[in-house]
């Protein structure tokens, strides 16, 4: 297969290297049917470009849909930074790439992501307007792992109101696959809750941190290693790590009703969301659950404001039960229901963006 074949799918790739700083990373904007392309930049020691240039095709693509999902007015983009986050960054490296993120004039945005964190961009933020997710007073909208764990909590709800008839989340038993911003949360609020919970991580202090939280509360929470987690007695399983897990051995082992979580792109193969179905899982599409953190960068660019995003984040709960009907009514997998909408609202909105004009950022200018 040829580059062209192999981003064929996509309206523009850029590779930007920067020989002084080291900088080596990828560009793509998928589509902008609904606006210019947003997505944010991860960055990781890719074993070959080749895998970079994957990972960035498919991650950017995925943007476009979960922009769509989310009804915000951008289209679909990623970034991926070759290299190792604990080793290779420099305020130098992310200067370069922000210029390069400048040279597309406005057609797309990024801010953080996996290896990435709102302090690296405040010095892409000295190169171009077109960051987002930075902190509150380099004027951005500040931490967006808040908004997206409320939306796992929203997709929650109305997952076991399908499956059990009541969006109540206490009384069930939660797997919870990675503590992070996101899943910490997650896991905070089903305690507060009286949930009972099964988690894992690769890092034991935030286990023992949401331990400390759990024995406060007077809460048990079970801990596993590893894969252990697909094979545990639980409802639901959450998963808040890295994509991909969703495949042939993992949904074997599962046990659960449902799948909802926050990582990107859980399912390995389209194939997988079938045969969740068959095996009687509900499966929440990771983009629907996951966009309140894309619904606070988005809504940053209007100017930020926190209550317009919470009434946003809460939208996931009644979309979610849309597309659990939509995919029964139709006889579809979630996943394809929930892609036949996205792709249903660019039609129907081709040629009707309003976006405003991208000279209205940054407010606090970082270069002053």
């Amino acid at each position: 297969m040829n580059m062209f074949e192999k981003i064929s799918e996509h309206q523009q790739v850029v590779f930007c290297n920067d020989e002084h700083t080291g900088l080596k990373a990828i560009i793509a904007i998928h589509n902008t049917t609904l606006g210019p392309a947003l997505g944010g930049c991860r960055m990781q020691p890719y074993k070959s470009v080749d895998e970079a240039l994957e990972d960035v095709l498919r991650l950017s693509k995925g943007m476009t849909y979960k922009c769509a999902a989310a009804d915000v007015d951008f289209g679909g983009g990623k970034a991926v930074i070759i290299g190792d986050p604990l080793k290779d960054k420099t305020p130098e490296l992310f200067r370069a790439f922000g210029q390069f993120v400048d040279s597309l004039n406005g057609r797309f945005y990024t801010g953080t992501d996996m290896g990435t964190t709102p302090e690296d961009f405040v010095h892409a933020l000295k190169e171009t307007n077109c960051i987002v997710g930075v902190e509150e007073v380099y004027g951005g909208s500040g931490d967006s792992s808040a908004p997206t764990a409320l939306g796992v909590i929203y997709g929650l709800q109305a997952t076991n109101k399908a499956v059990w008839g009541s969006e109540d989340l206490h009384g069930k038993s939660y797997a919870i696959q990675g503590l992070g911003k996101v899943g910490f949360k997650v896991a905070e609020r089903l305690l507060e809750e009286g949930a009972n919970l099964y988690v894992t991580d690769i890092h034991q202090h935030v286990i023992d941190d949401l331990l400390t939280k759990a024995n406060k509360l007077g809460v048990t929470v079970n801990v596993v290693k590893g894969n252990e987690i697909y094979s545990v007695d639980a409802d639901v399983f959450i998963p808040c790590a890295i994509g991909g897990i969703l495949n042939d051995d993992s949904i074997r082992d599962l046990k659960v009703k449902a799948v909802v979580g926050s990582a990107n792109n859980q399912l390995l193969e389209l194939k997988h969301g079938k045969i969740l179905q068959d095996k009687g899982i509900l499966y929440a599409p990771d983009y629907i659950v996951n966009a309140g953190g894309l619904i606070q960068v988005a809504d940053e660019l209007y100017e930020p404001n926190k209550e317009r995003v919470l009434r946003k984040t809460k939208a996931i709960y009644n979309s979610l039960l849309d597309i659990y009907k939509q995919a029964e009514e139709s006889g579809l997998t979630t996943v394809e229901a929930a892609n036949r909408f996205c792709e249903d609202r660019m039609m129907a909105r081709k040629n009707r963006n309003s976006f405003f004009s991208h000279a209205k950022r940054p407010k606090w200018d970082v270069r002053n």
